[in-house]
């Protein structure tokens, strides 16, 4: 009889057992089904301060050309009027030398549509010393004389694209009857315009005396780098007029580059001082605009990060450090 009483105590003692087991089970179960999924991540945080101080991290990848090419592929497009086009028959001068608004609009929608990407001259001479890389399909605007509507039609297109480009200032014609005025052109080097030198007074400098070529281009940049405020290292020759003894005081004033009117977009350092471009004029198709762009360089995937913070103001814009490659 005690035996069997024993037994049954026992087989109760194990059946509760296996109940509370089996209680317990349900309800660790439970709990792991209510509680929330969270990533198995692994990773040191960037600043033990960012909770704190409301930063927020952002990567971005960009396409960019690497620095050490020795030559590039580089469209440099030369404008002069941006404006209504005058008569073919009555000012055919003049017509080749005007894109309409609308046409320069649409030509600043296919950069961006292919993605091409507007640089001036401190891009490219960062590039060269092998201090950063330029964008892909980097690409160089620059417009010739500083006549008003550089000020009044093409620095508005620009701007809505966020384009940067490069003008080529005659200094002695600023504030004159339709040319841009010295606010004006101060307020686009202060807006994505790098402001560069076209001589005093748009001289034939292949023609000119030693003494009035060094005028030409010393006042020029003088005047230009007291109106800016800061140094002023490119150049453009006037009607692309130049021989090997202008080129020799283009660089003995102090300038770091200067364009022609002759045509190709392959340069190299050492050519920099007569760096061709691509003319963008009056009545040619989109499709023509395109062809003159040539081929891209061959470009690479990098990984940028970038921190924002709520608490810290953002550094003052200022301009890259100006590199020589002399």
């Amino acid at each position: 009889m005690v035996s069997s009483v024993r037994a049954a105590a026992i087989l109760l003692t194990v059946a509760a057992t296996a109940y509370l087991l089996q209680l317990s089970d349900q309800v660790v179960t439970s709990r792991a089904v209510q509680a929330p999924l969270r990533p198995a991540i692994s990773a040191q945080p960037l600043d033990a301060a960012s909770a704190a101080s409301n930063r927020e991290y952002f990567l971005s990848r960009m396409q960019v050309v690497p620095v050490g090419r020795r030559n590039i592929t580089l469209p440099i497009l030369m404008y002069h009027y941006v404006r209504t086009p005058p008569s073919l028959k009555t000012d055919w001068l003049g017509y080749k030398l005007s894109v309409s608004p609308a046409d320069f609009n649409a030509q600043m929608d296919l950069l961006s549509r292919h993605g091409f990407h507007p640089v001036d001259f401190n891009d490219v001479r960062a590039y060269f010393a092998g201090t950063a890389p330029l964008p892909a399909n980097p690409v160089v605007i620059t417009l010739d004389d500083g006549y008003a509507d550089l000020y009044t039609s093409a620095y508005p297109i620009l701007a809505a694209h966020g384009f940067k480009a490069v003008a080529y200032i005659v200094s002695g014609f600023v504030g004159q009857p339709r040319y841009a005025s010295a606010a004006q052109v101060v307020q686009m080097d202060e807006n994505g315009i790098e402001i560069a030198s076209h001589t005093v007074d748009h001289a034939n400098l292949a023609r000119s005396s030693y003494a009035s070529v060094m005028h030409e281009l010393v006042d020029s940049k003088l005047r230009l780098e007291r109106l800016v405020g800061h140094p002023v290292l490119d150049f453009a020759y006037p009607s692309g007029q130049f021989s090997a003894q202008v080129v020799s005081e283009v660089i003995r004033a102090g300038y770091d580059t200067a364009v022609t009117t002759m045509t190709s977009v392959d340069h190299s350092v050492a050519d920099r001082y007569l760096w061709t471009r691509v003319r963008v004029g009056g009545g040619e198709s989109l499709a023509e605009f395109a062809q003159g762009l040539g081929s891209p360089m061959p470009s690479t995937t990098i990984t940028a990060l970038d921190i924002e913070s709520a608490e810290i103001p953002p550094p003052p814009l200022s301009r890259p450090t100006l590199l020589f490659w002399k």
